[in-house]
């Protein structure tokens, strides 16, 4: 199974409920989750441990419908699944003429761990680092995140300016001092050689609605990640041999040719 020796099956379990609970009356019962994992390797104790900590997490909550035991996703869970799903599936590039975002903020050690969340929020976000209290990214994500600076009560916490590089340096030099292109590009590098040799025989419809669900619930949960990685920067700034339109192209592909059969066979399951 592609992609599952290096994914938990907590994230596994977040990318069926997001990808299947929200068509469902945002509910899966246990039993389904139960087989759904099966097929993609995991047995039924390492299914239930990780529920109860996404429980504990609050990610999930126990409710029972017509009987039977099940979870249904958190509101808060339920908008992050929202924001991702714009992230993940209808990715934006940035120009220049966008200019940027500066995210200004300084939080005193007794509210460290509303720093922490700032700090976590932004990097979701896509920001890089100028200085330690001075984050940016580009201009096209302004209402991105004024929305989720508001919906997370951090708003008293930063102040957000929005201009244009003037002078001076080189800006191609600066953006790679913000942000660690090379760790990200090595993430899509893996993504290529990992998934690129699945593309003919998934394409060619070769595969029966089983097969796809096994490959796409783990592309899915691998690919999501980086999307919060990438700020989407302009082709113009980004490091030679940079490797993220590629990958970008490949998911689009795969998602495409997978992720109908895949419902298809979530559904049999959910409703056999």
């Amino acid at each position: 199974m592609l992609g599952s020796r290096e994914t938990q099956p907590r994230q596994l379990i977040v990318t069926i409920f997001g990808l299947y609970a929200r068509a469902e009356r945002n509910w899966l019962s246990v039993a389904s989750v139960v087989k759904l994992m099966a097929d993609l390797g995991v047995d039924g104790p390492a299914v239930r441990s990780s529920i109860s900590r996404l429980k504990r997490r609050g990610l999930l909550h126990s409710e029972r419908h017509a009987g039977a035991a099940g979870y249904s996703l958190s509101e808060s869970t339920l908008d992050l699944l929202a924001e991702g799903d714009i992230r993940i599936f209808e990715r934006s590039r940035s120009e220049v003429g966008d200019g940027w975002i500066l995210v200004v903020f300084s939080i005193p050690e007794v509210e460290r761990d509303k720093r922490h969340a700032l700090r976590t929020t932004l990097t979701r976000l896509g920001f890089g680092t100028v200085s330690p209290g001075v984050w940016i990214a580009p201009g096209n994500l302004m209402r991105e995140v004024r929305h989720t600076l508001e919906r997370r009560n951090l708003v008293s916490y930063v102040d957000v300016f929005r201009g244009d590089h003037l002078a001076f340096g080189d800006l191609r030099a600066k953006v790679r001092t913000w942000w660690n292109f090379e760790e990200l590009n090595t993430l899509y590098a893996d993504f290529l050689v990992r998934y690129r040799p699945a593309l003919h025989r998934v394409t060619a419809g070769k595969l029966t609605p089983c097969q796809a669900f096994t490959k796409y619930v783990p592309l899915l949960t691998e690919w999501r990640r980086l999307p919060y990685r990438d700020p989407g920067l302009p082709l113009s700034l980004l490091p030679p041999g940079w490797k993220g339109e590629t990958a970008g192209e490949l998911f689009d592909k795969l998602n495409r040719a997978l992720s109908g059969p895949a419902r298809e066979h979530a559904t049999e399951v959910m409703h056999g």
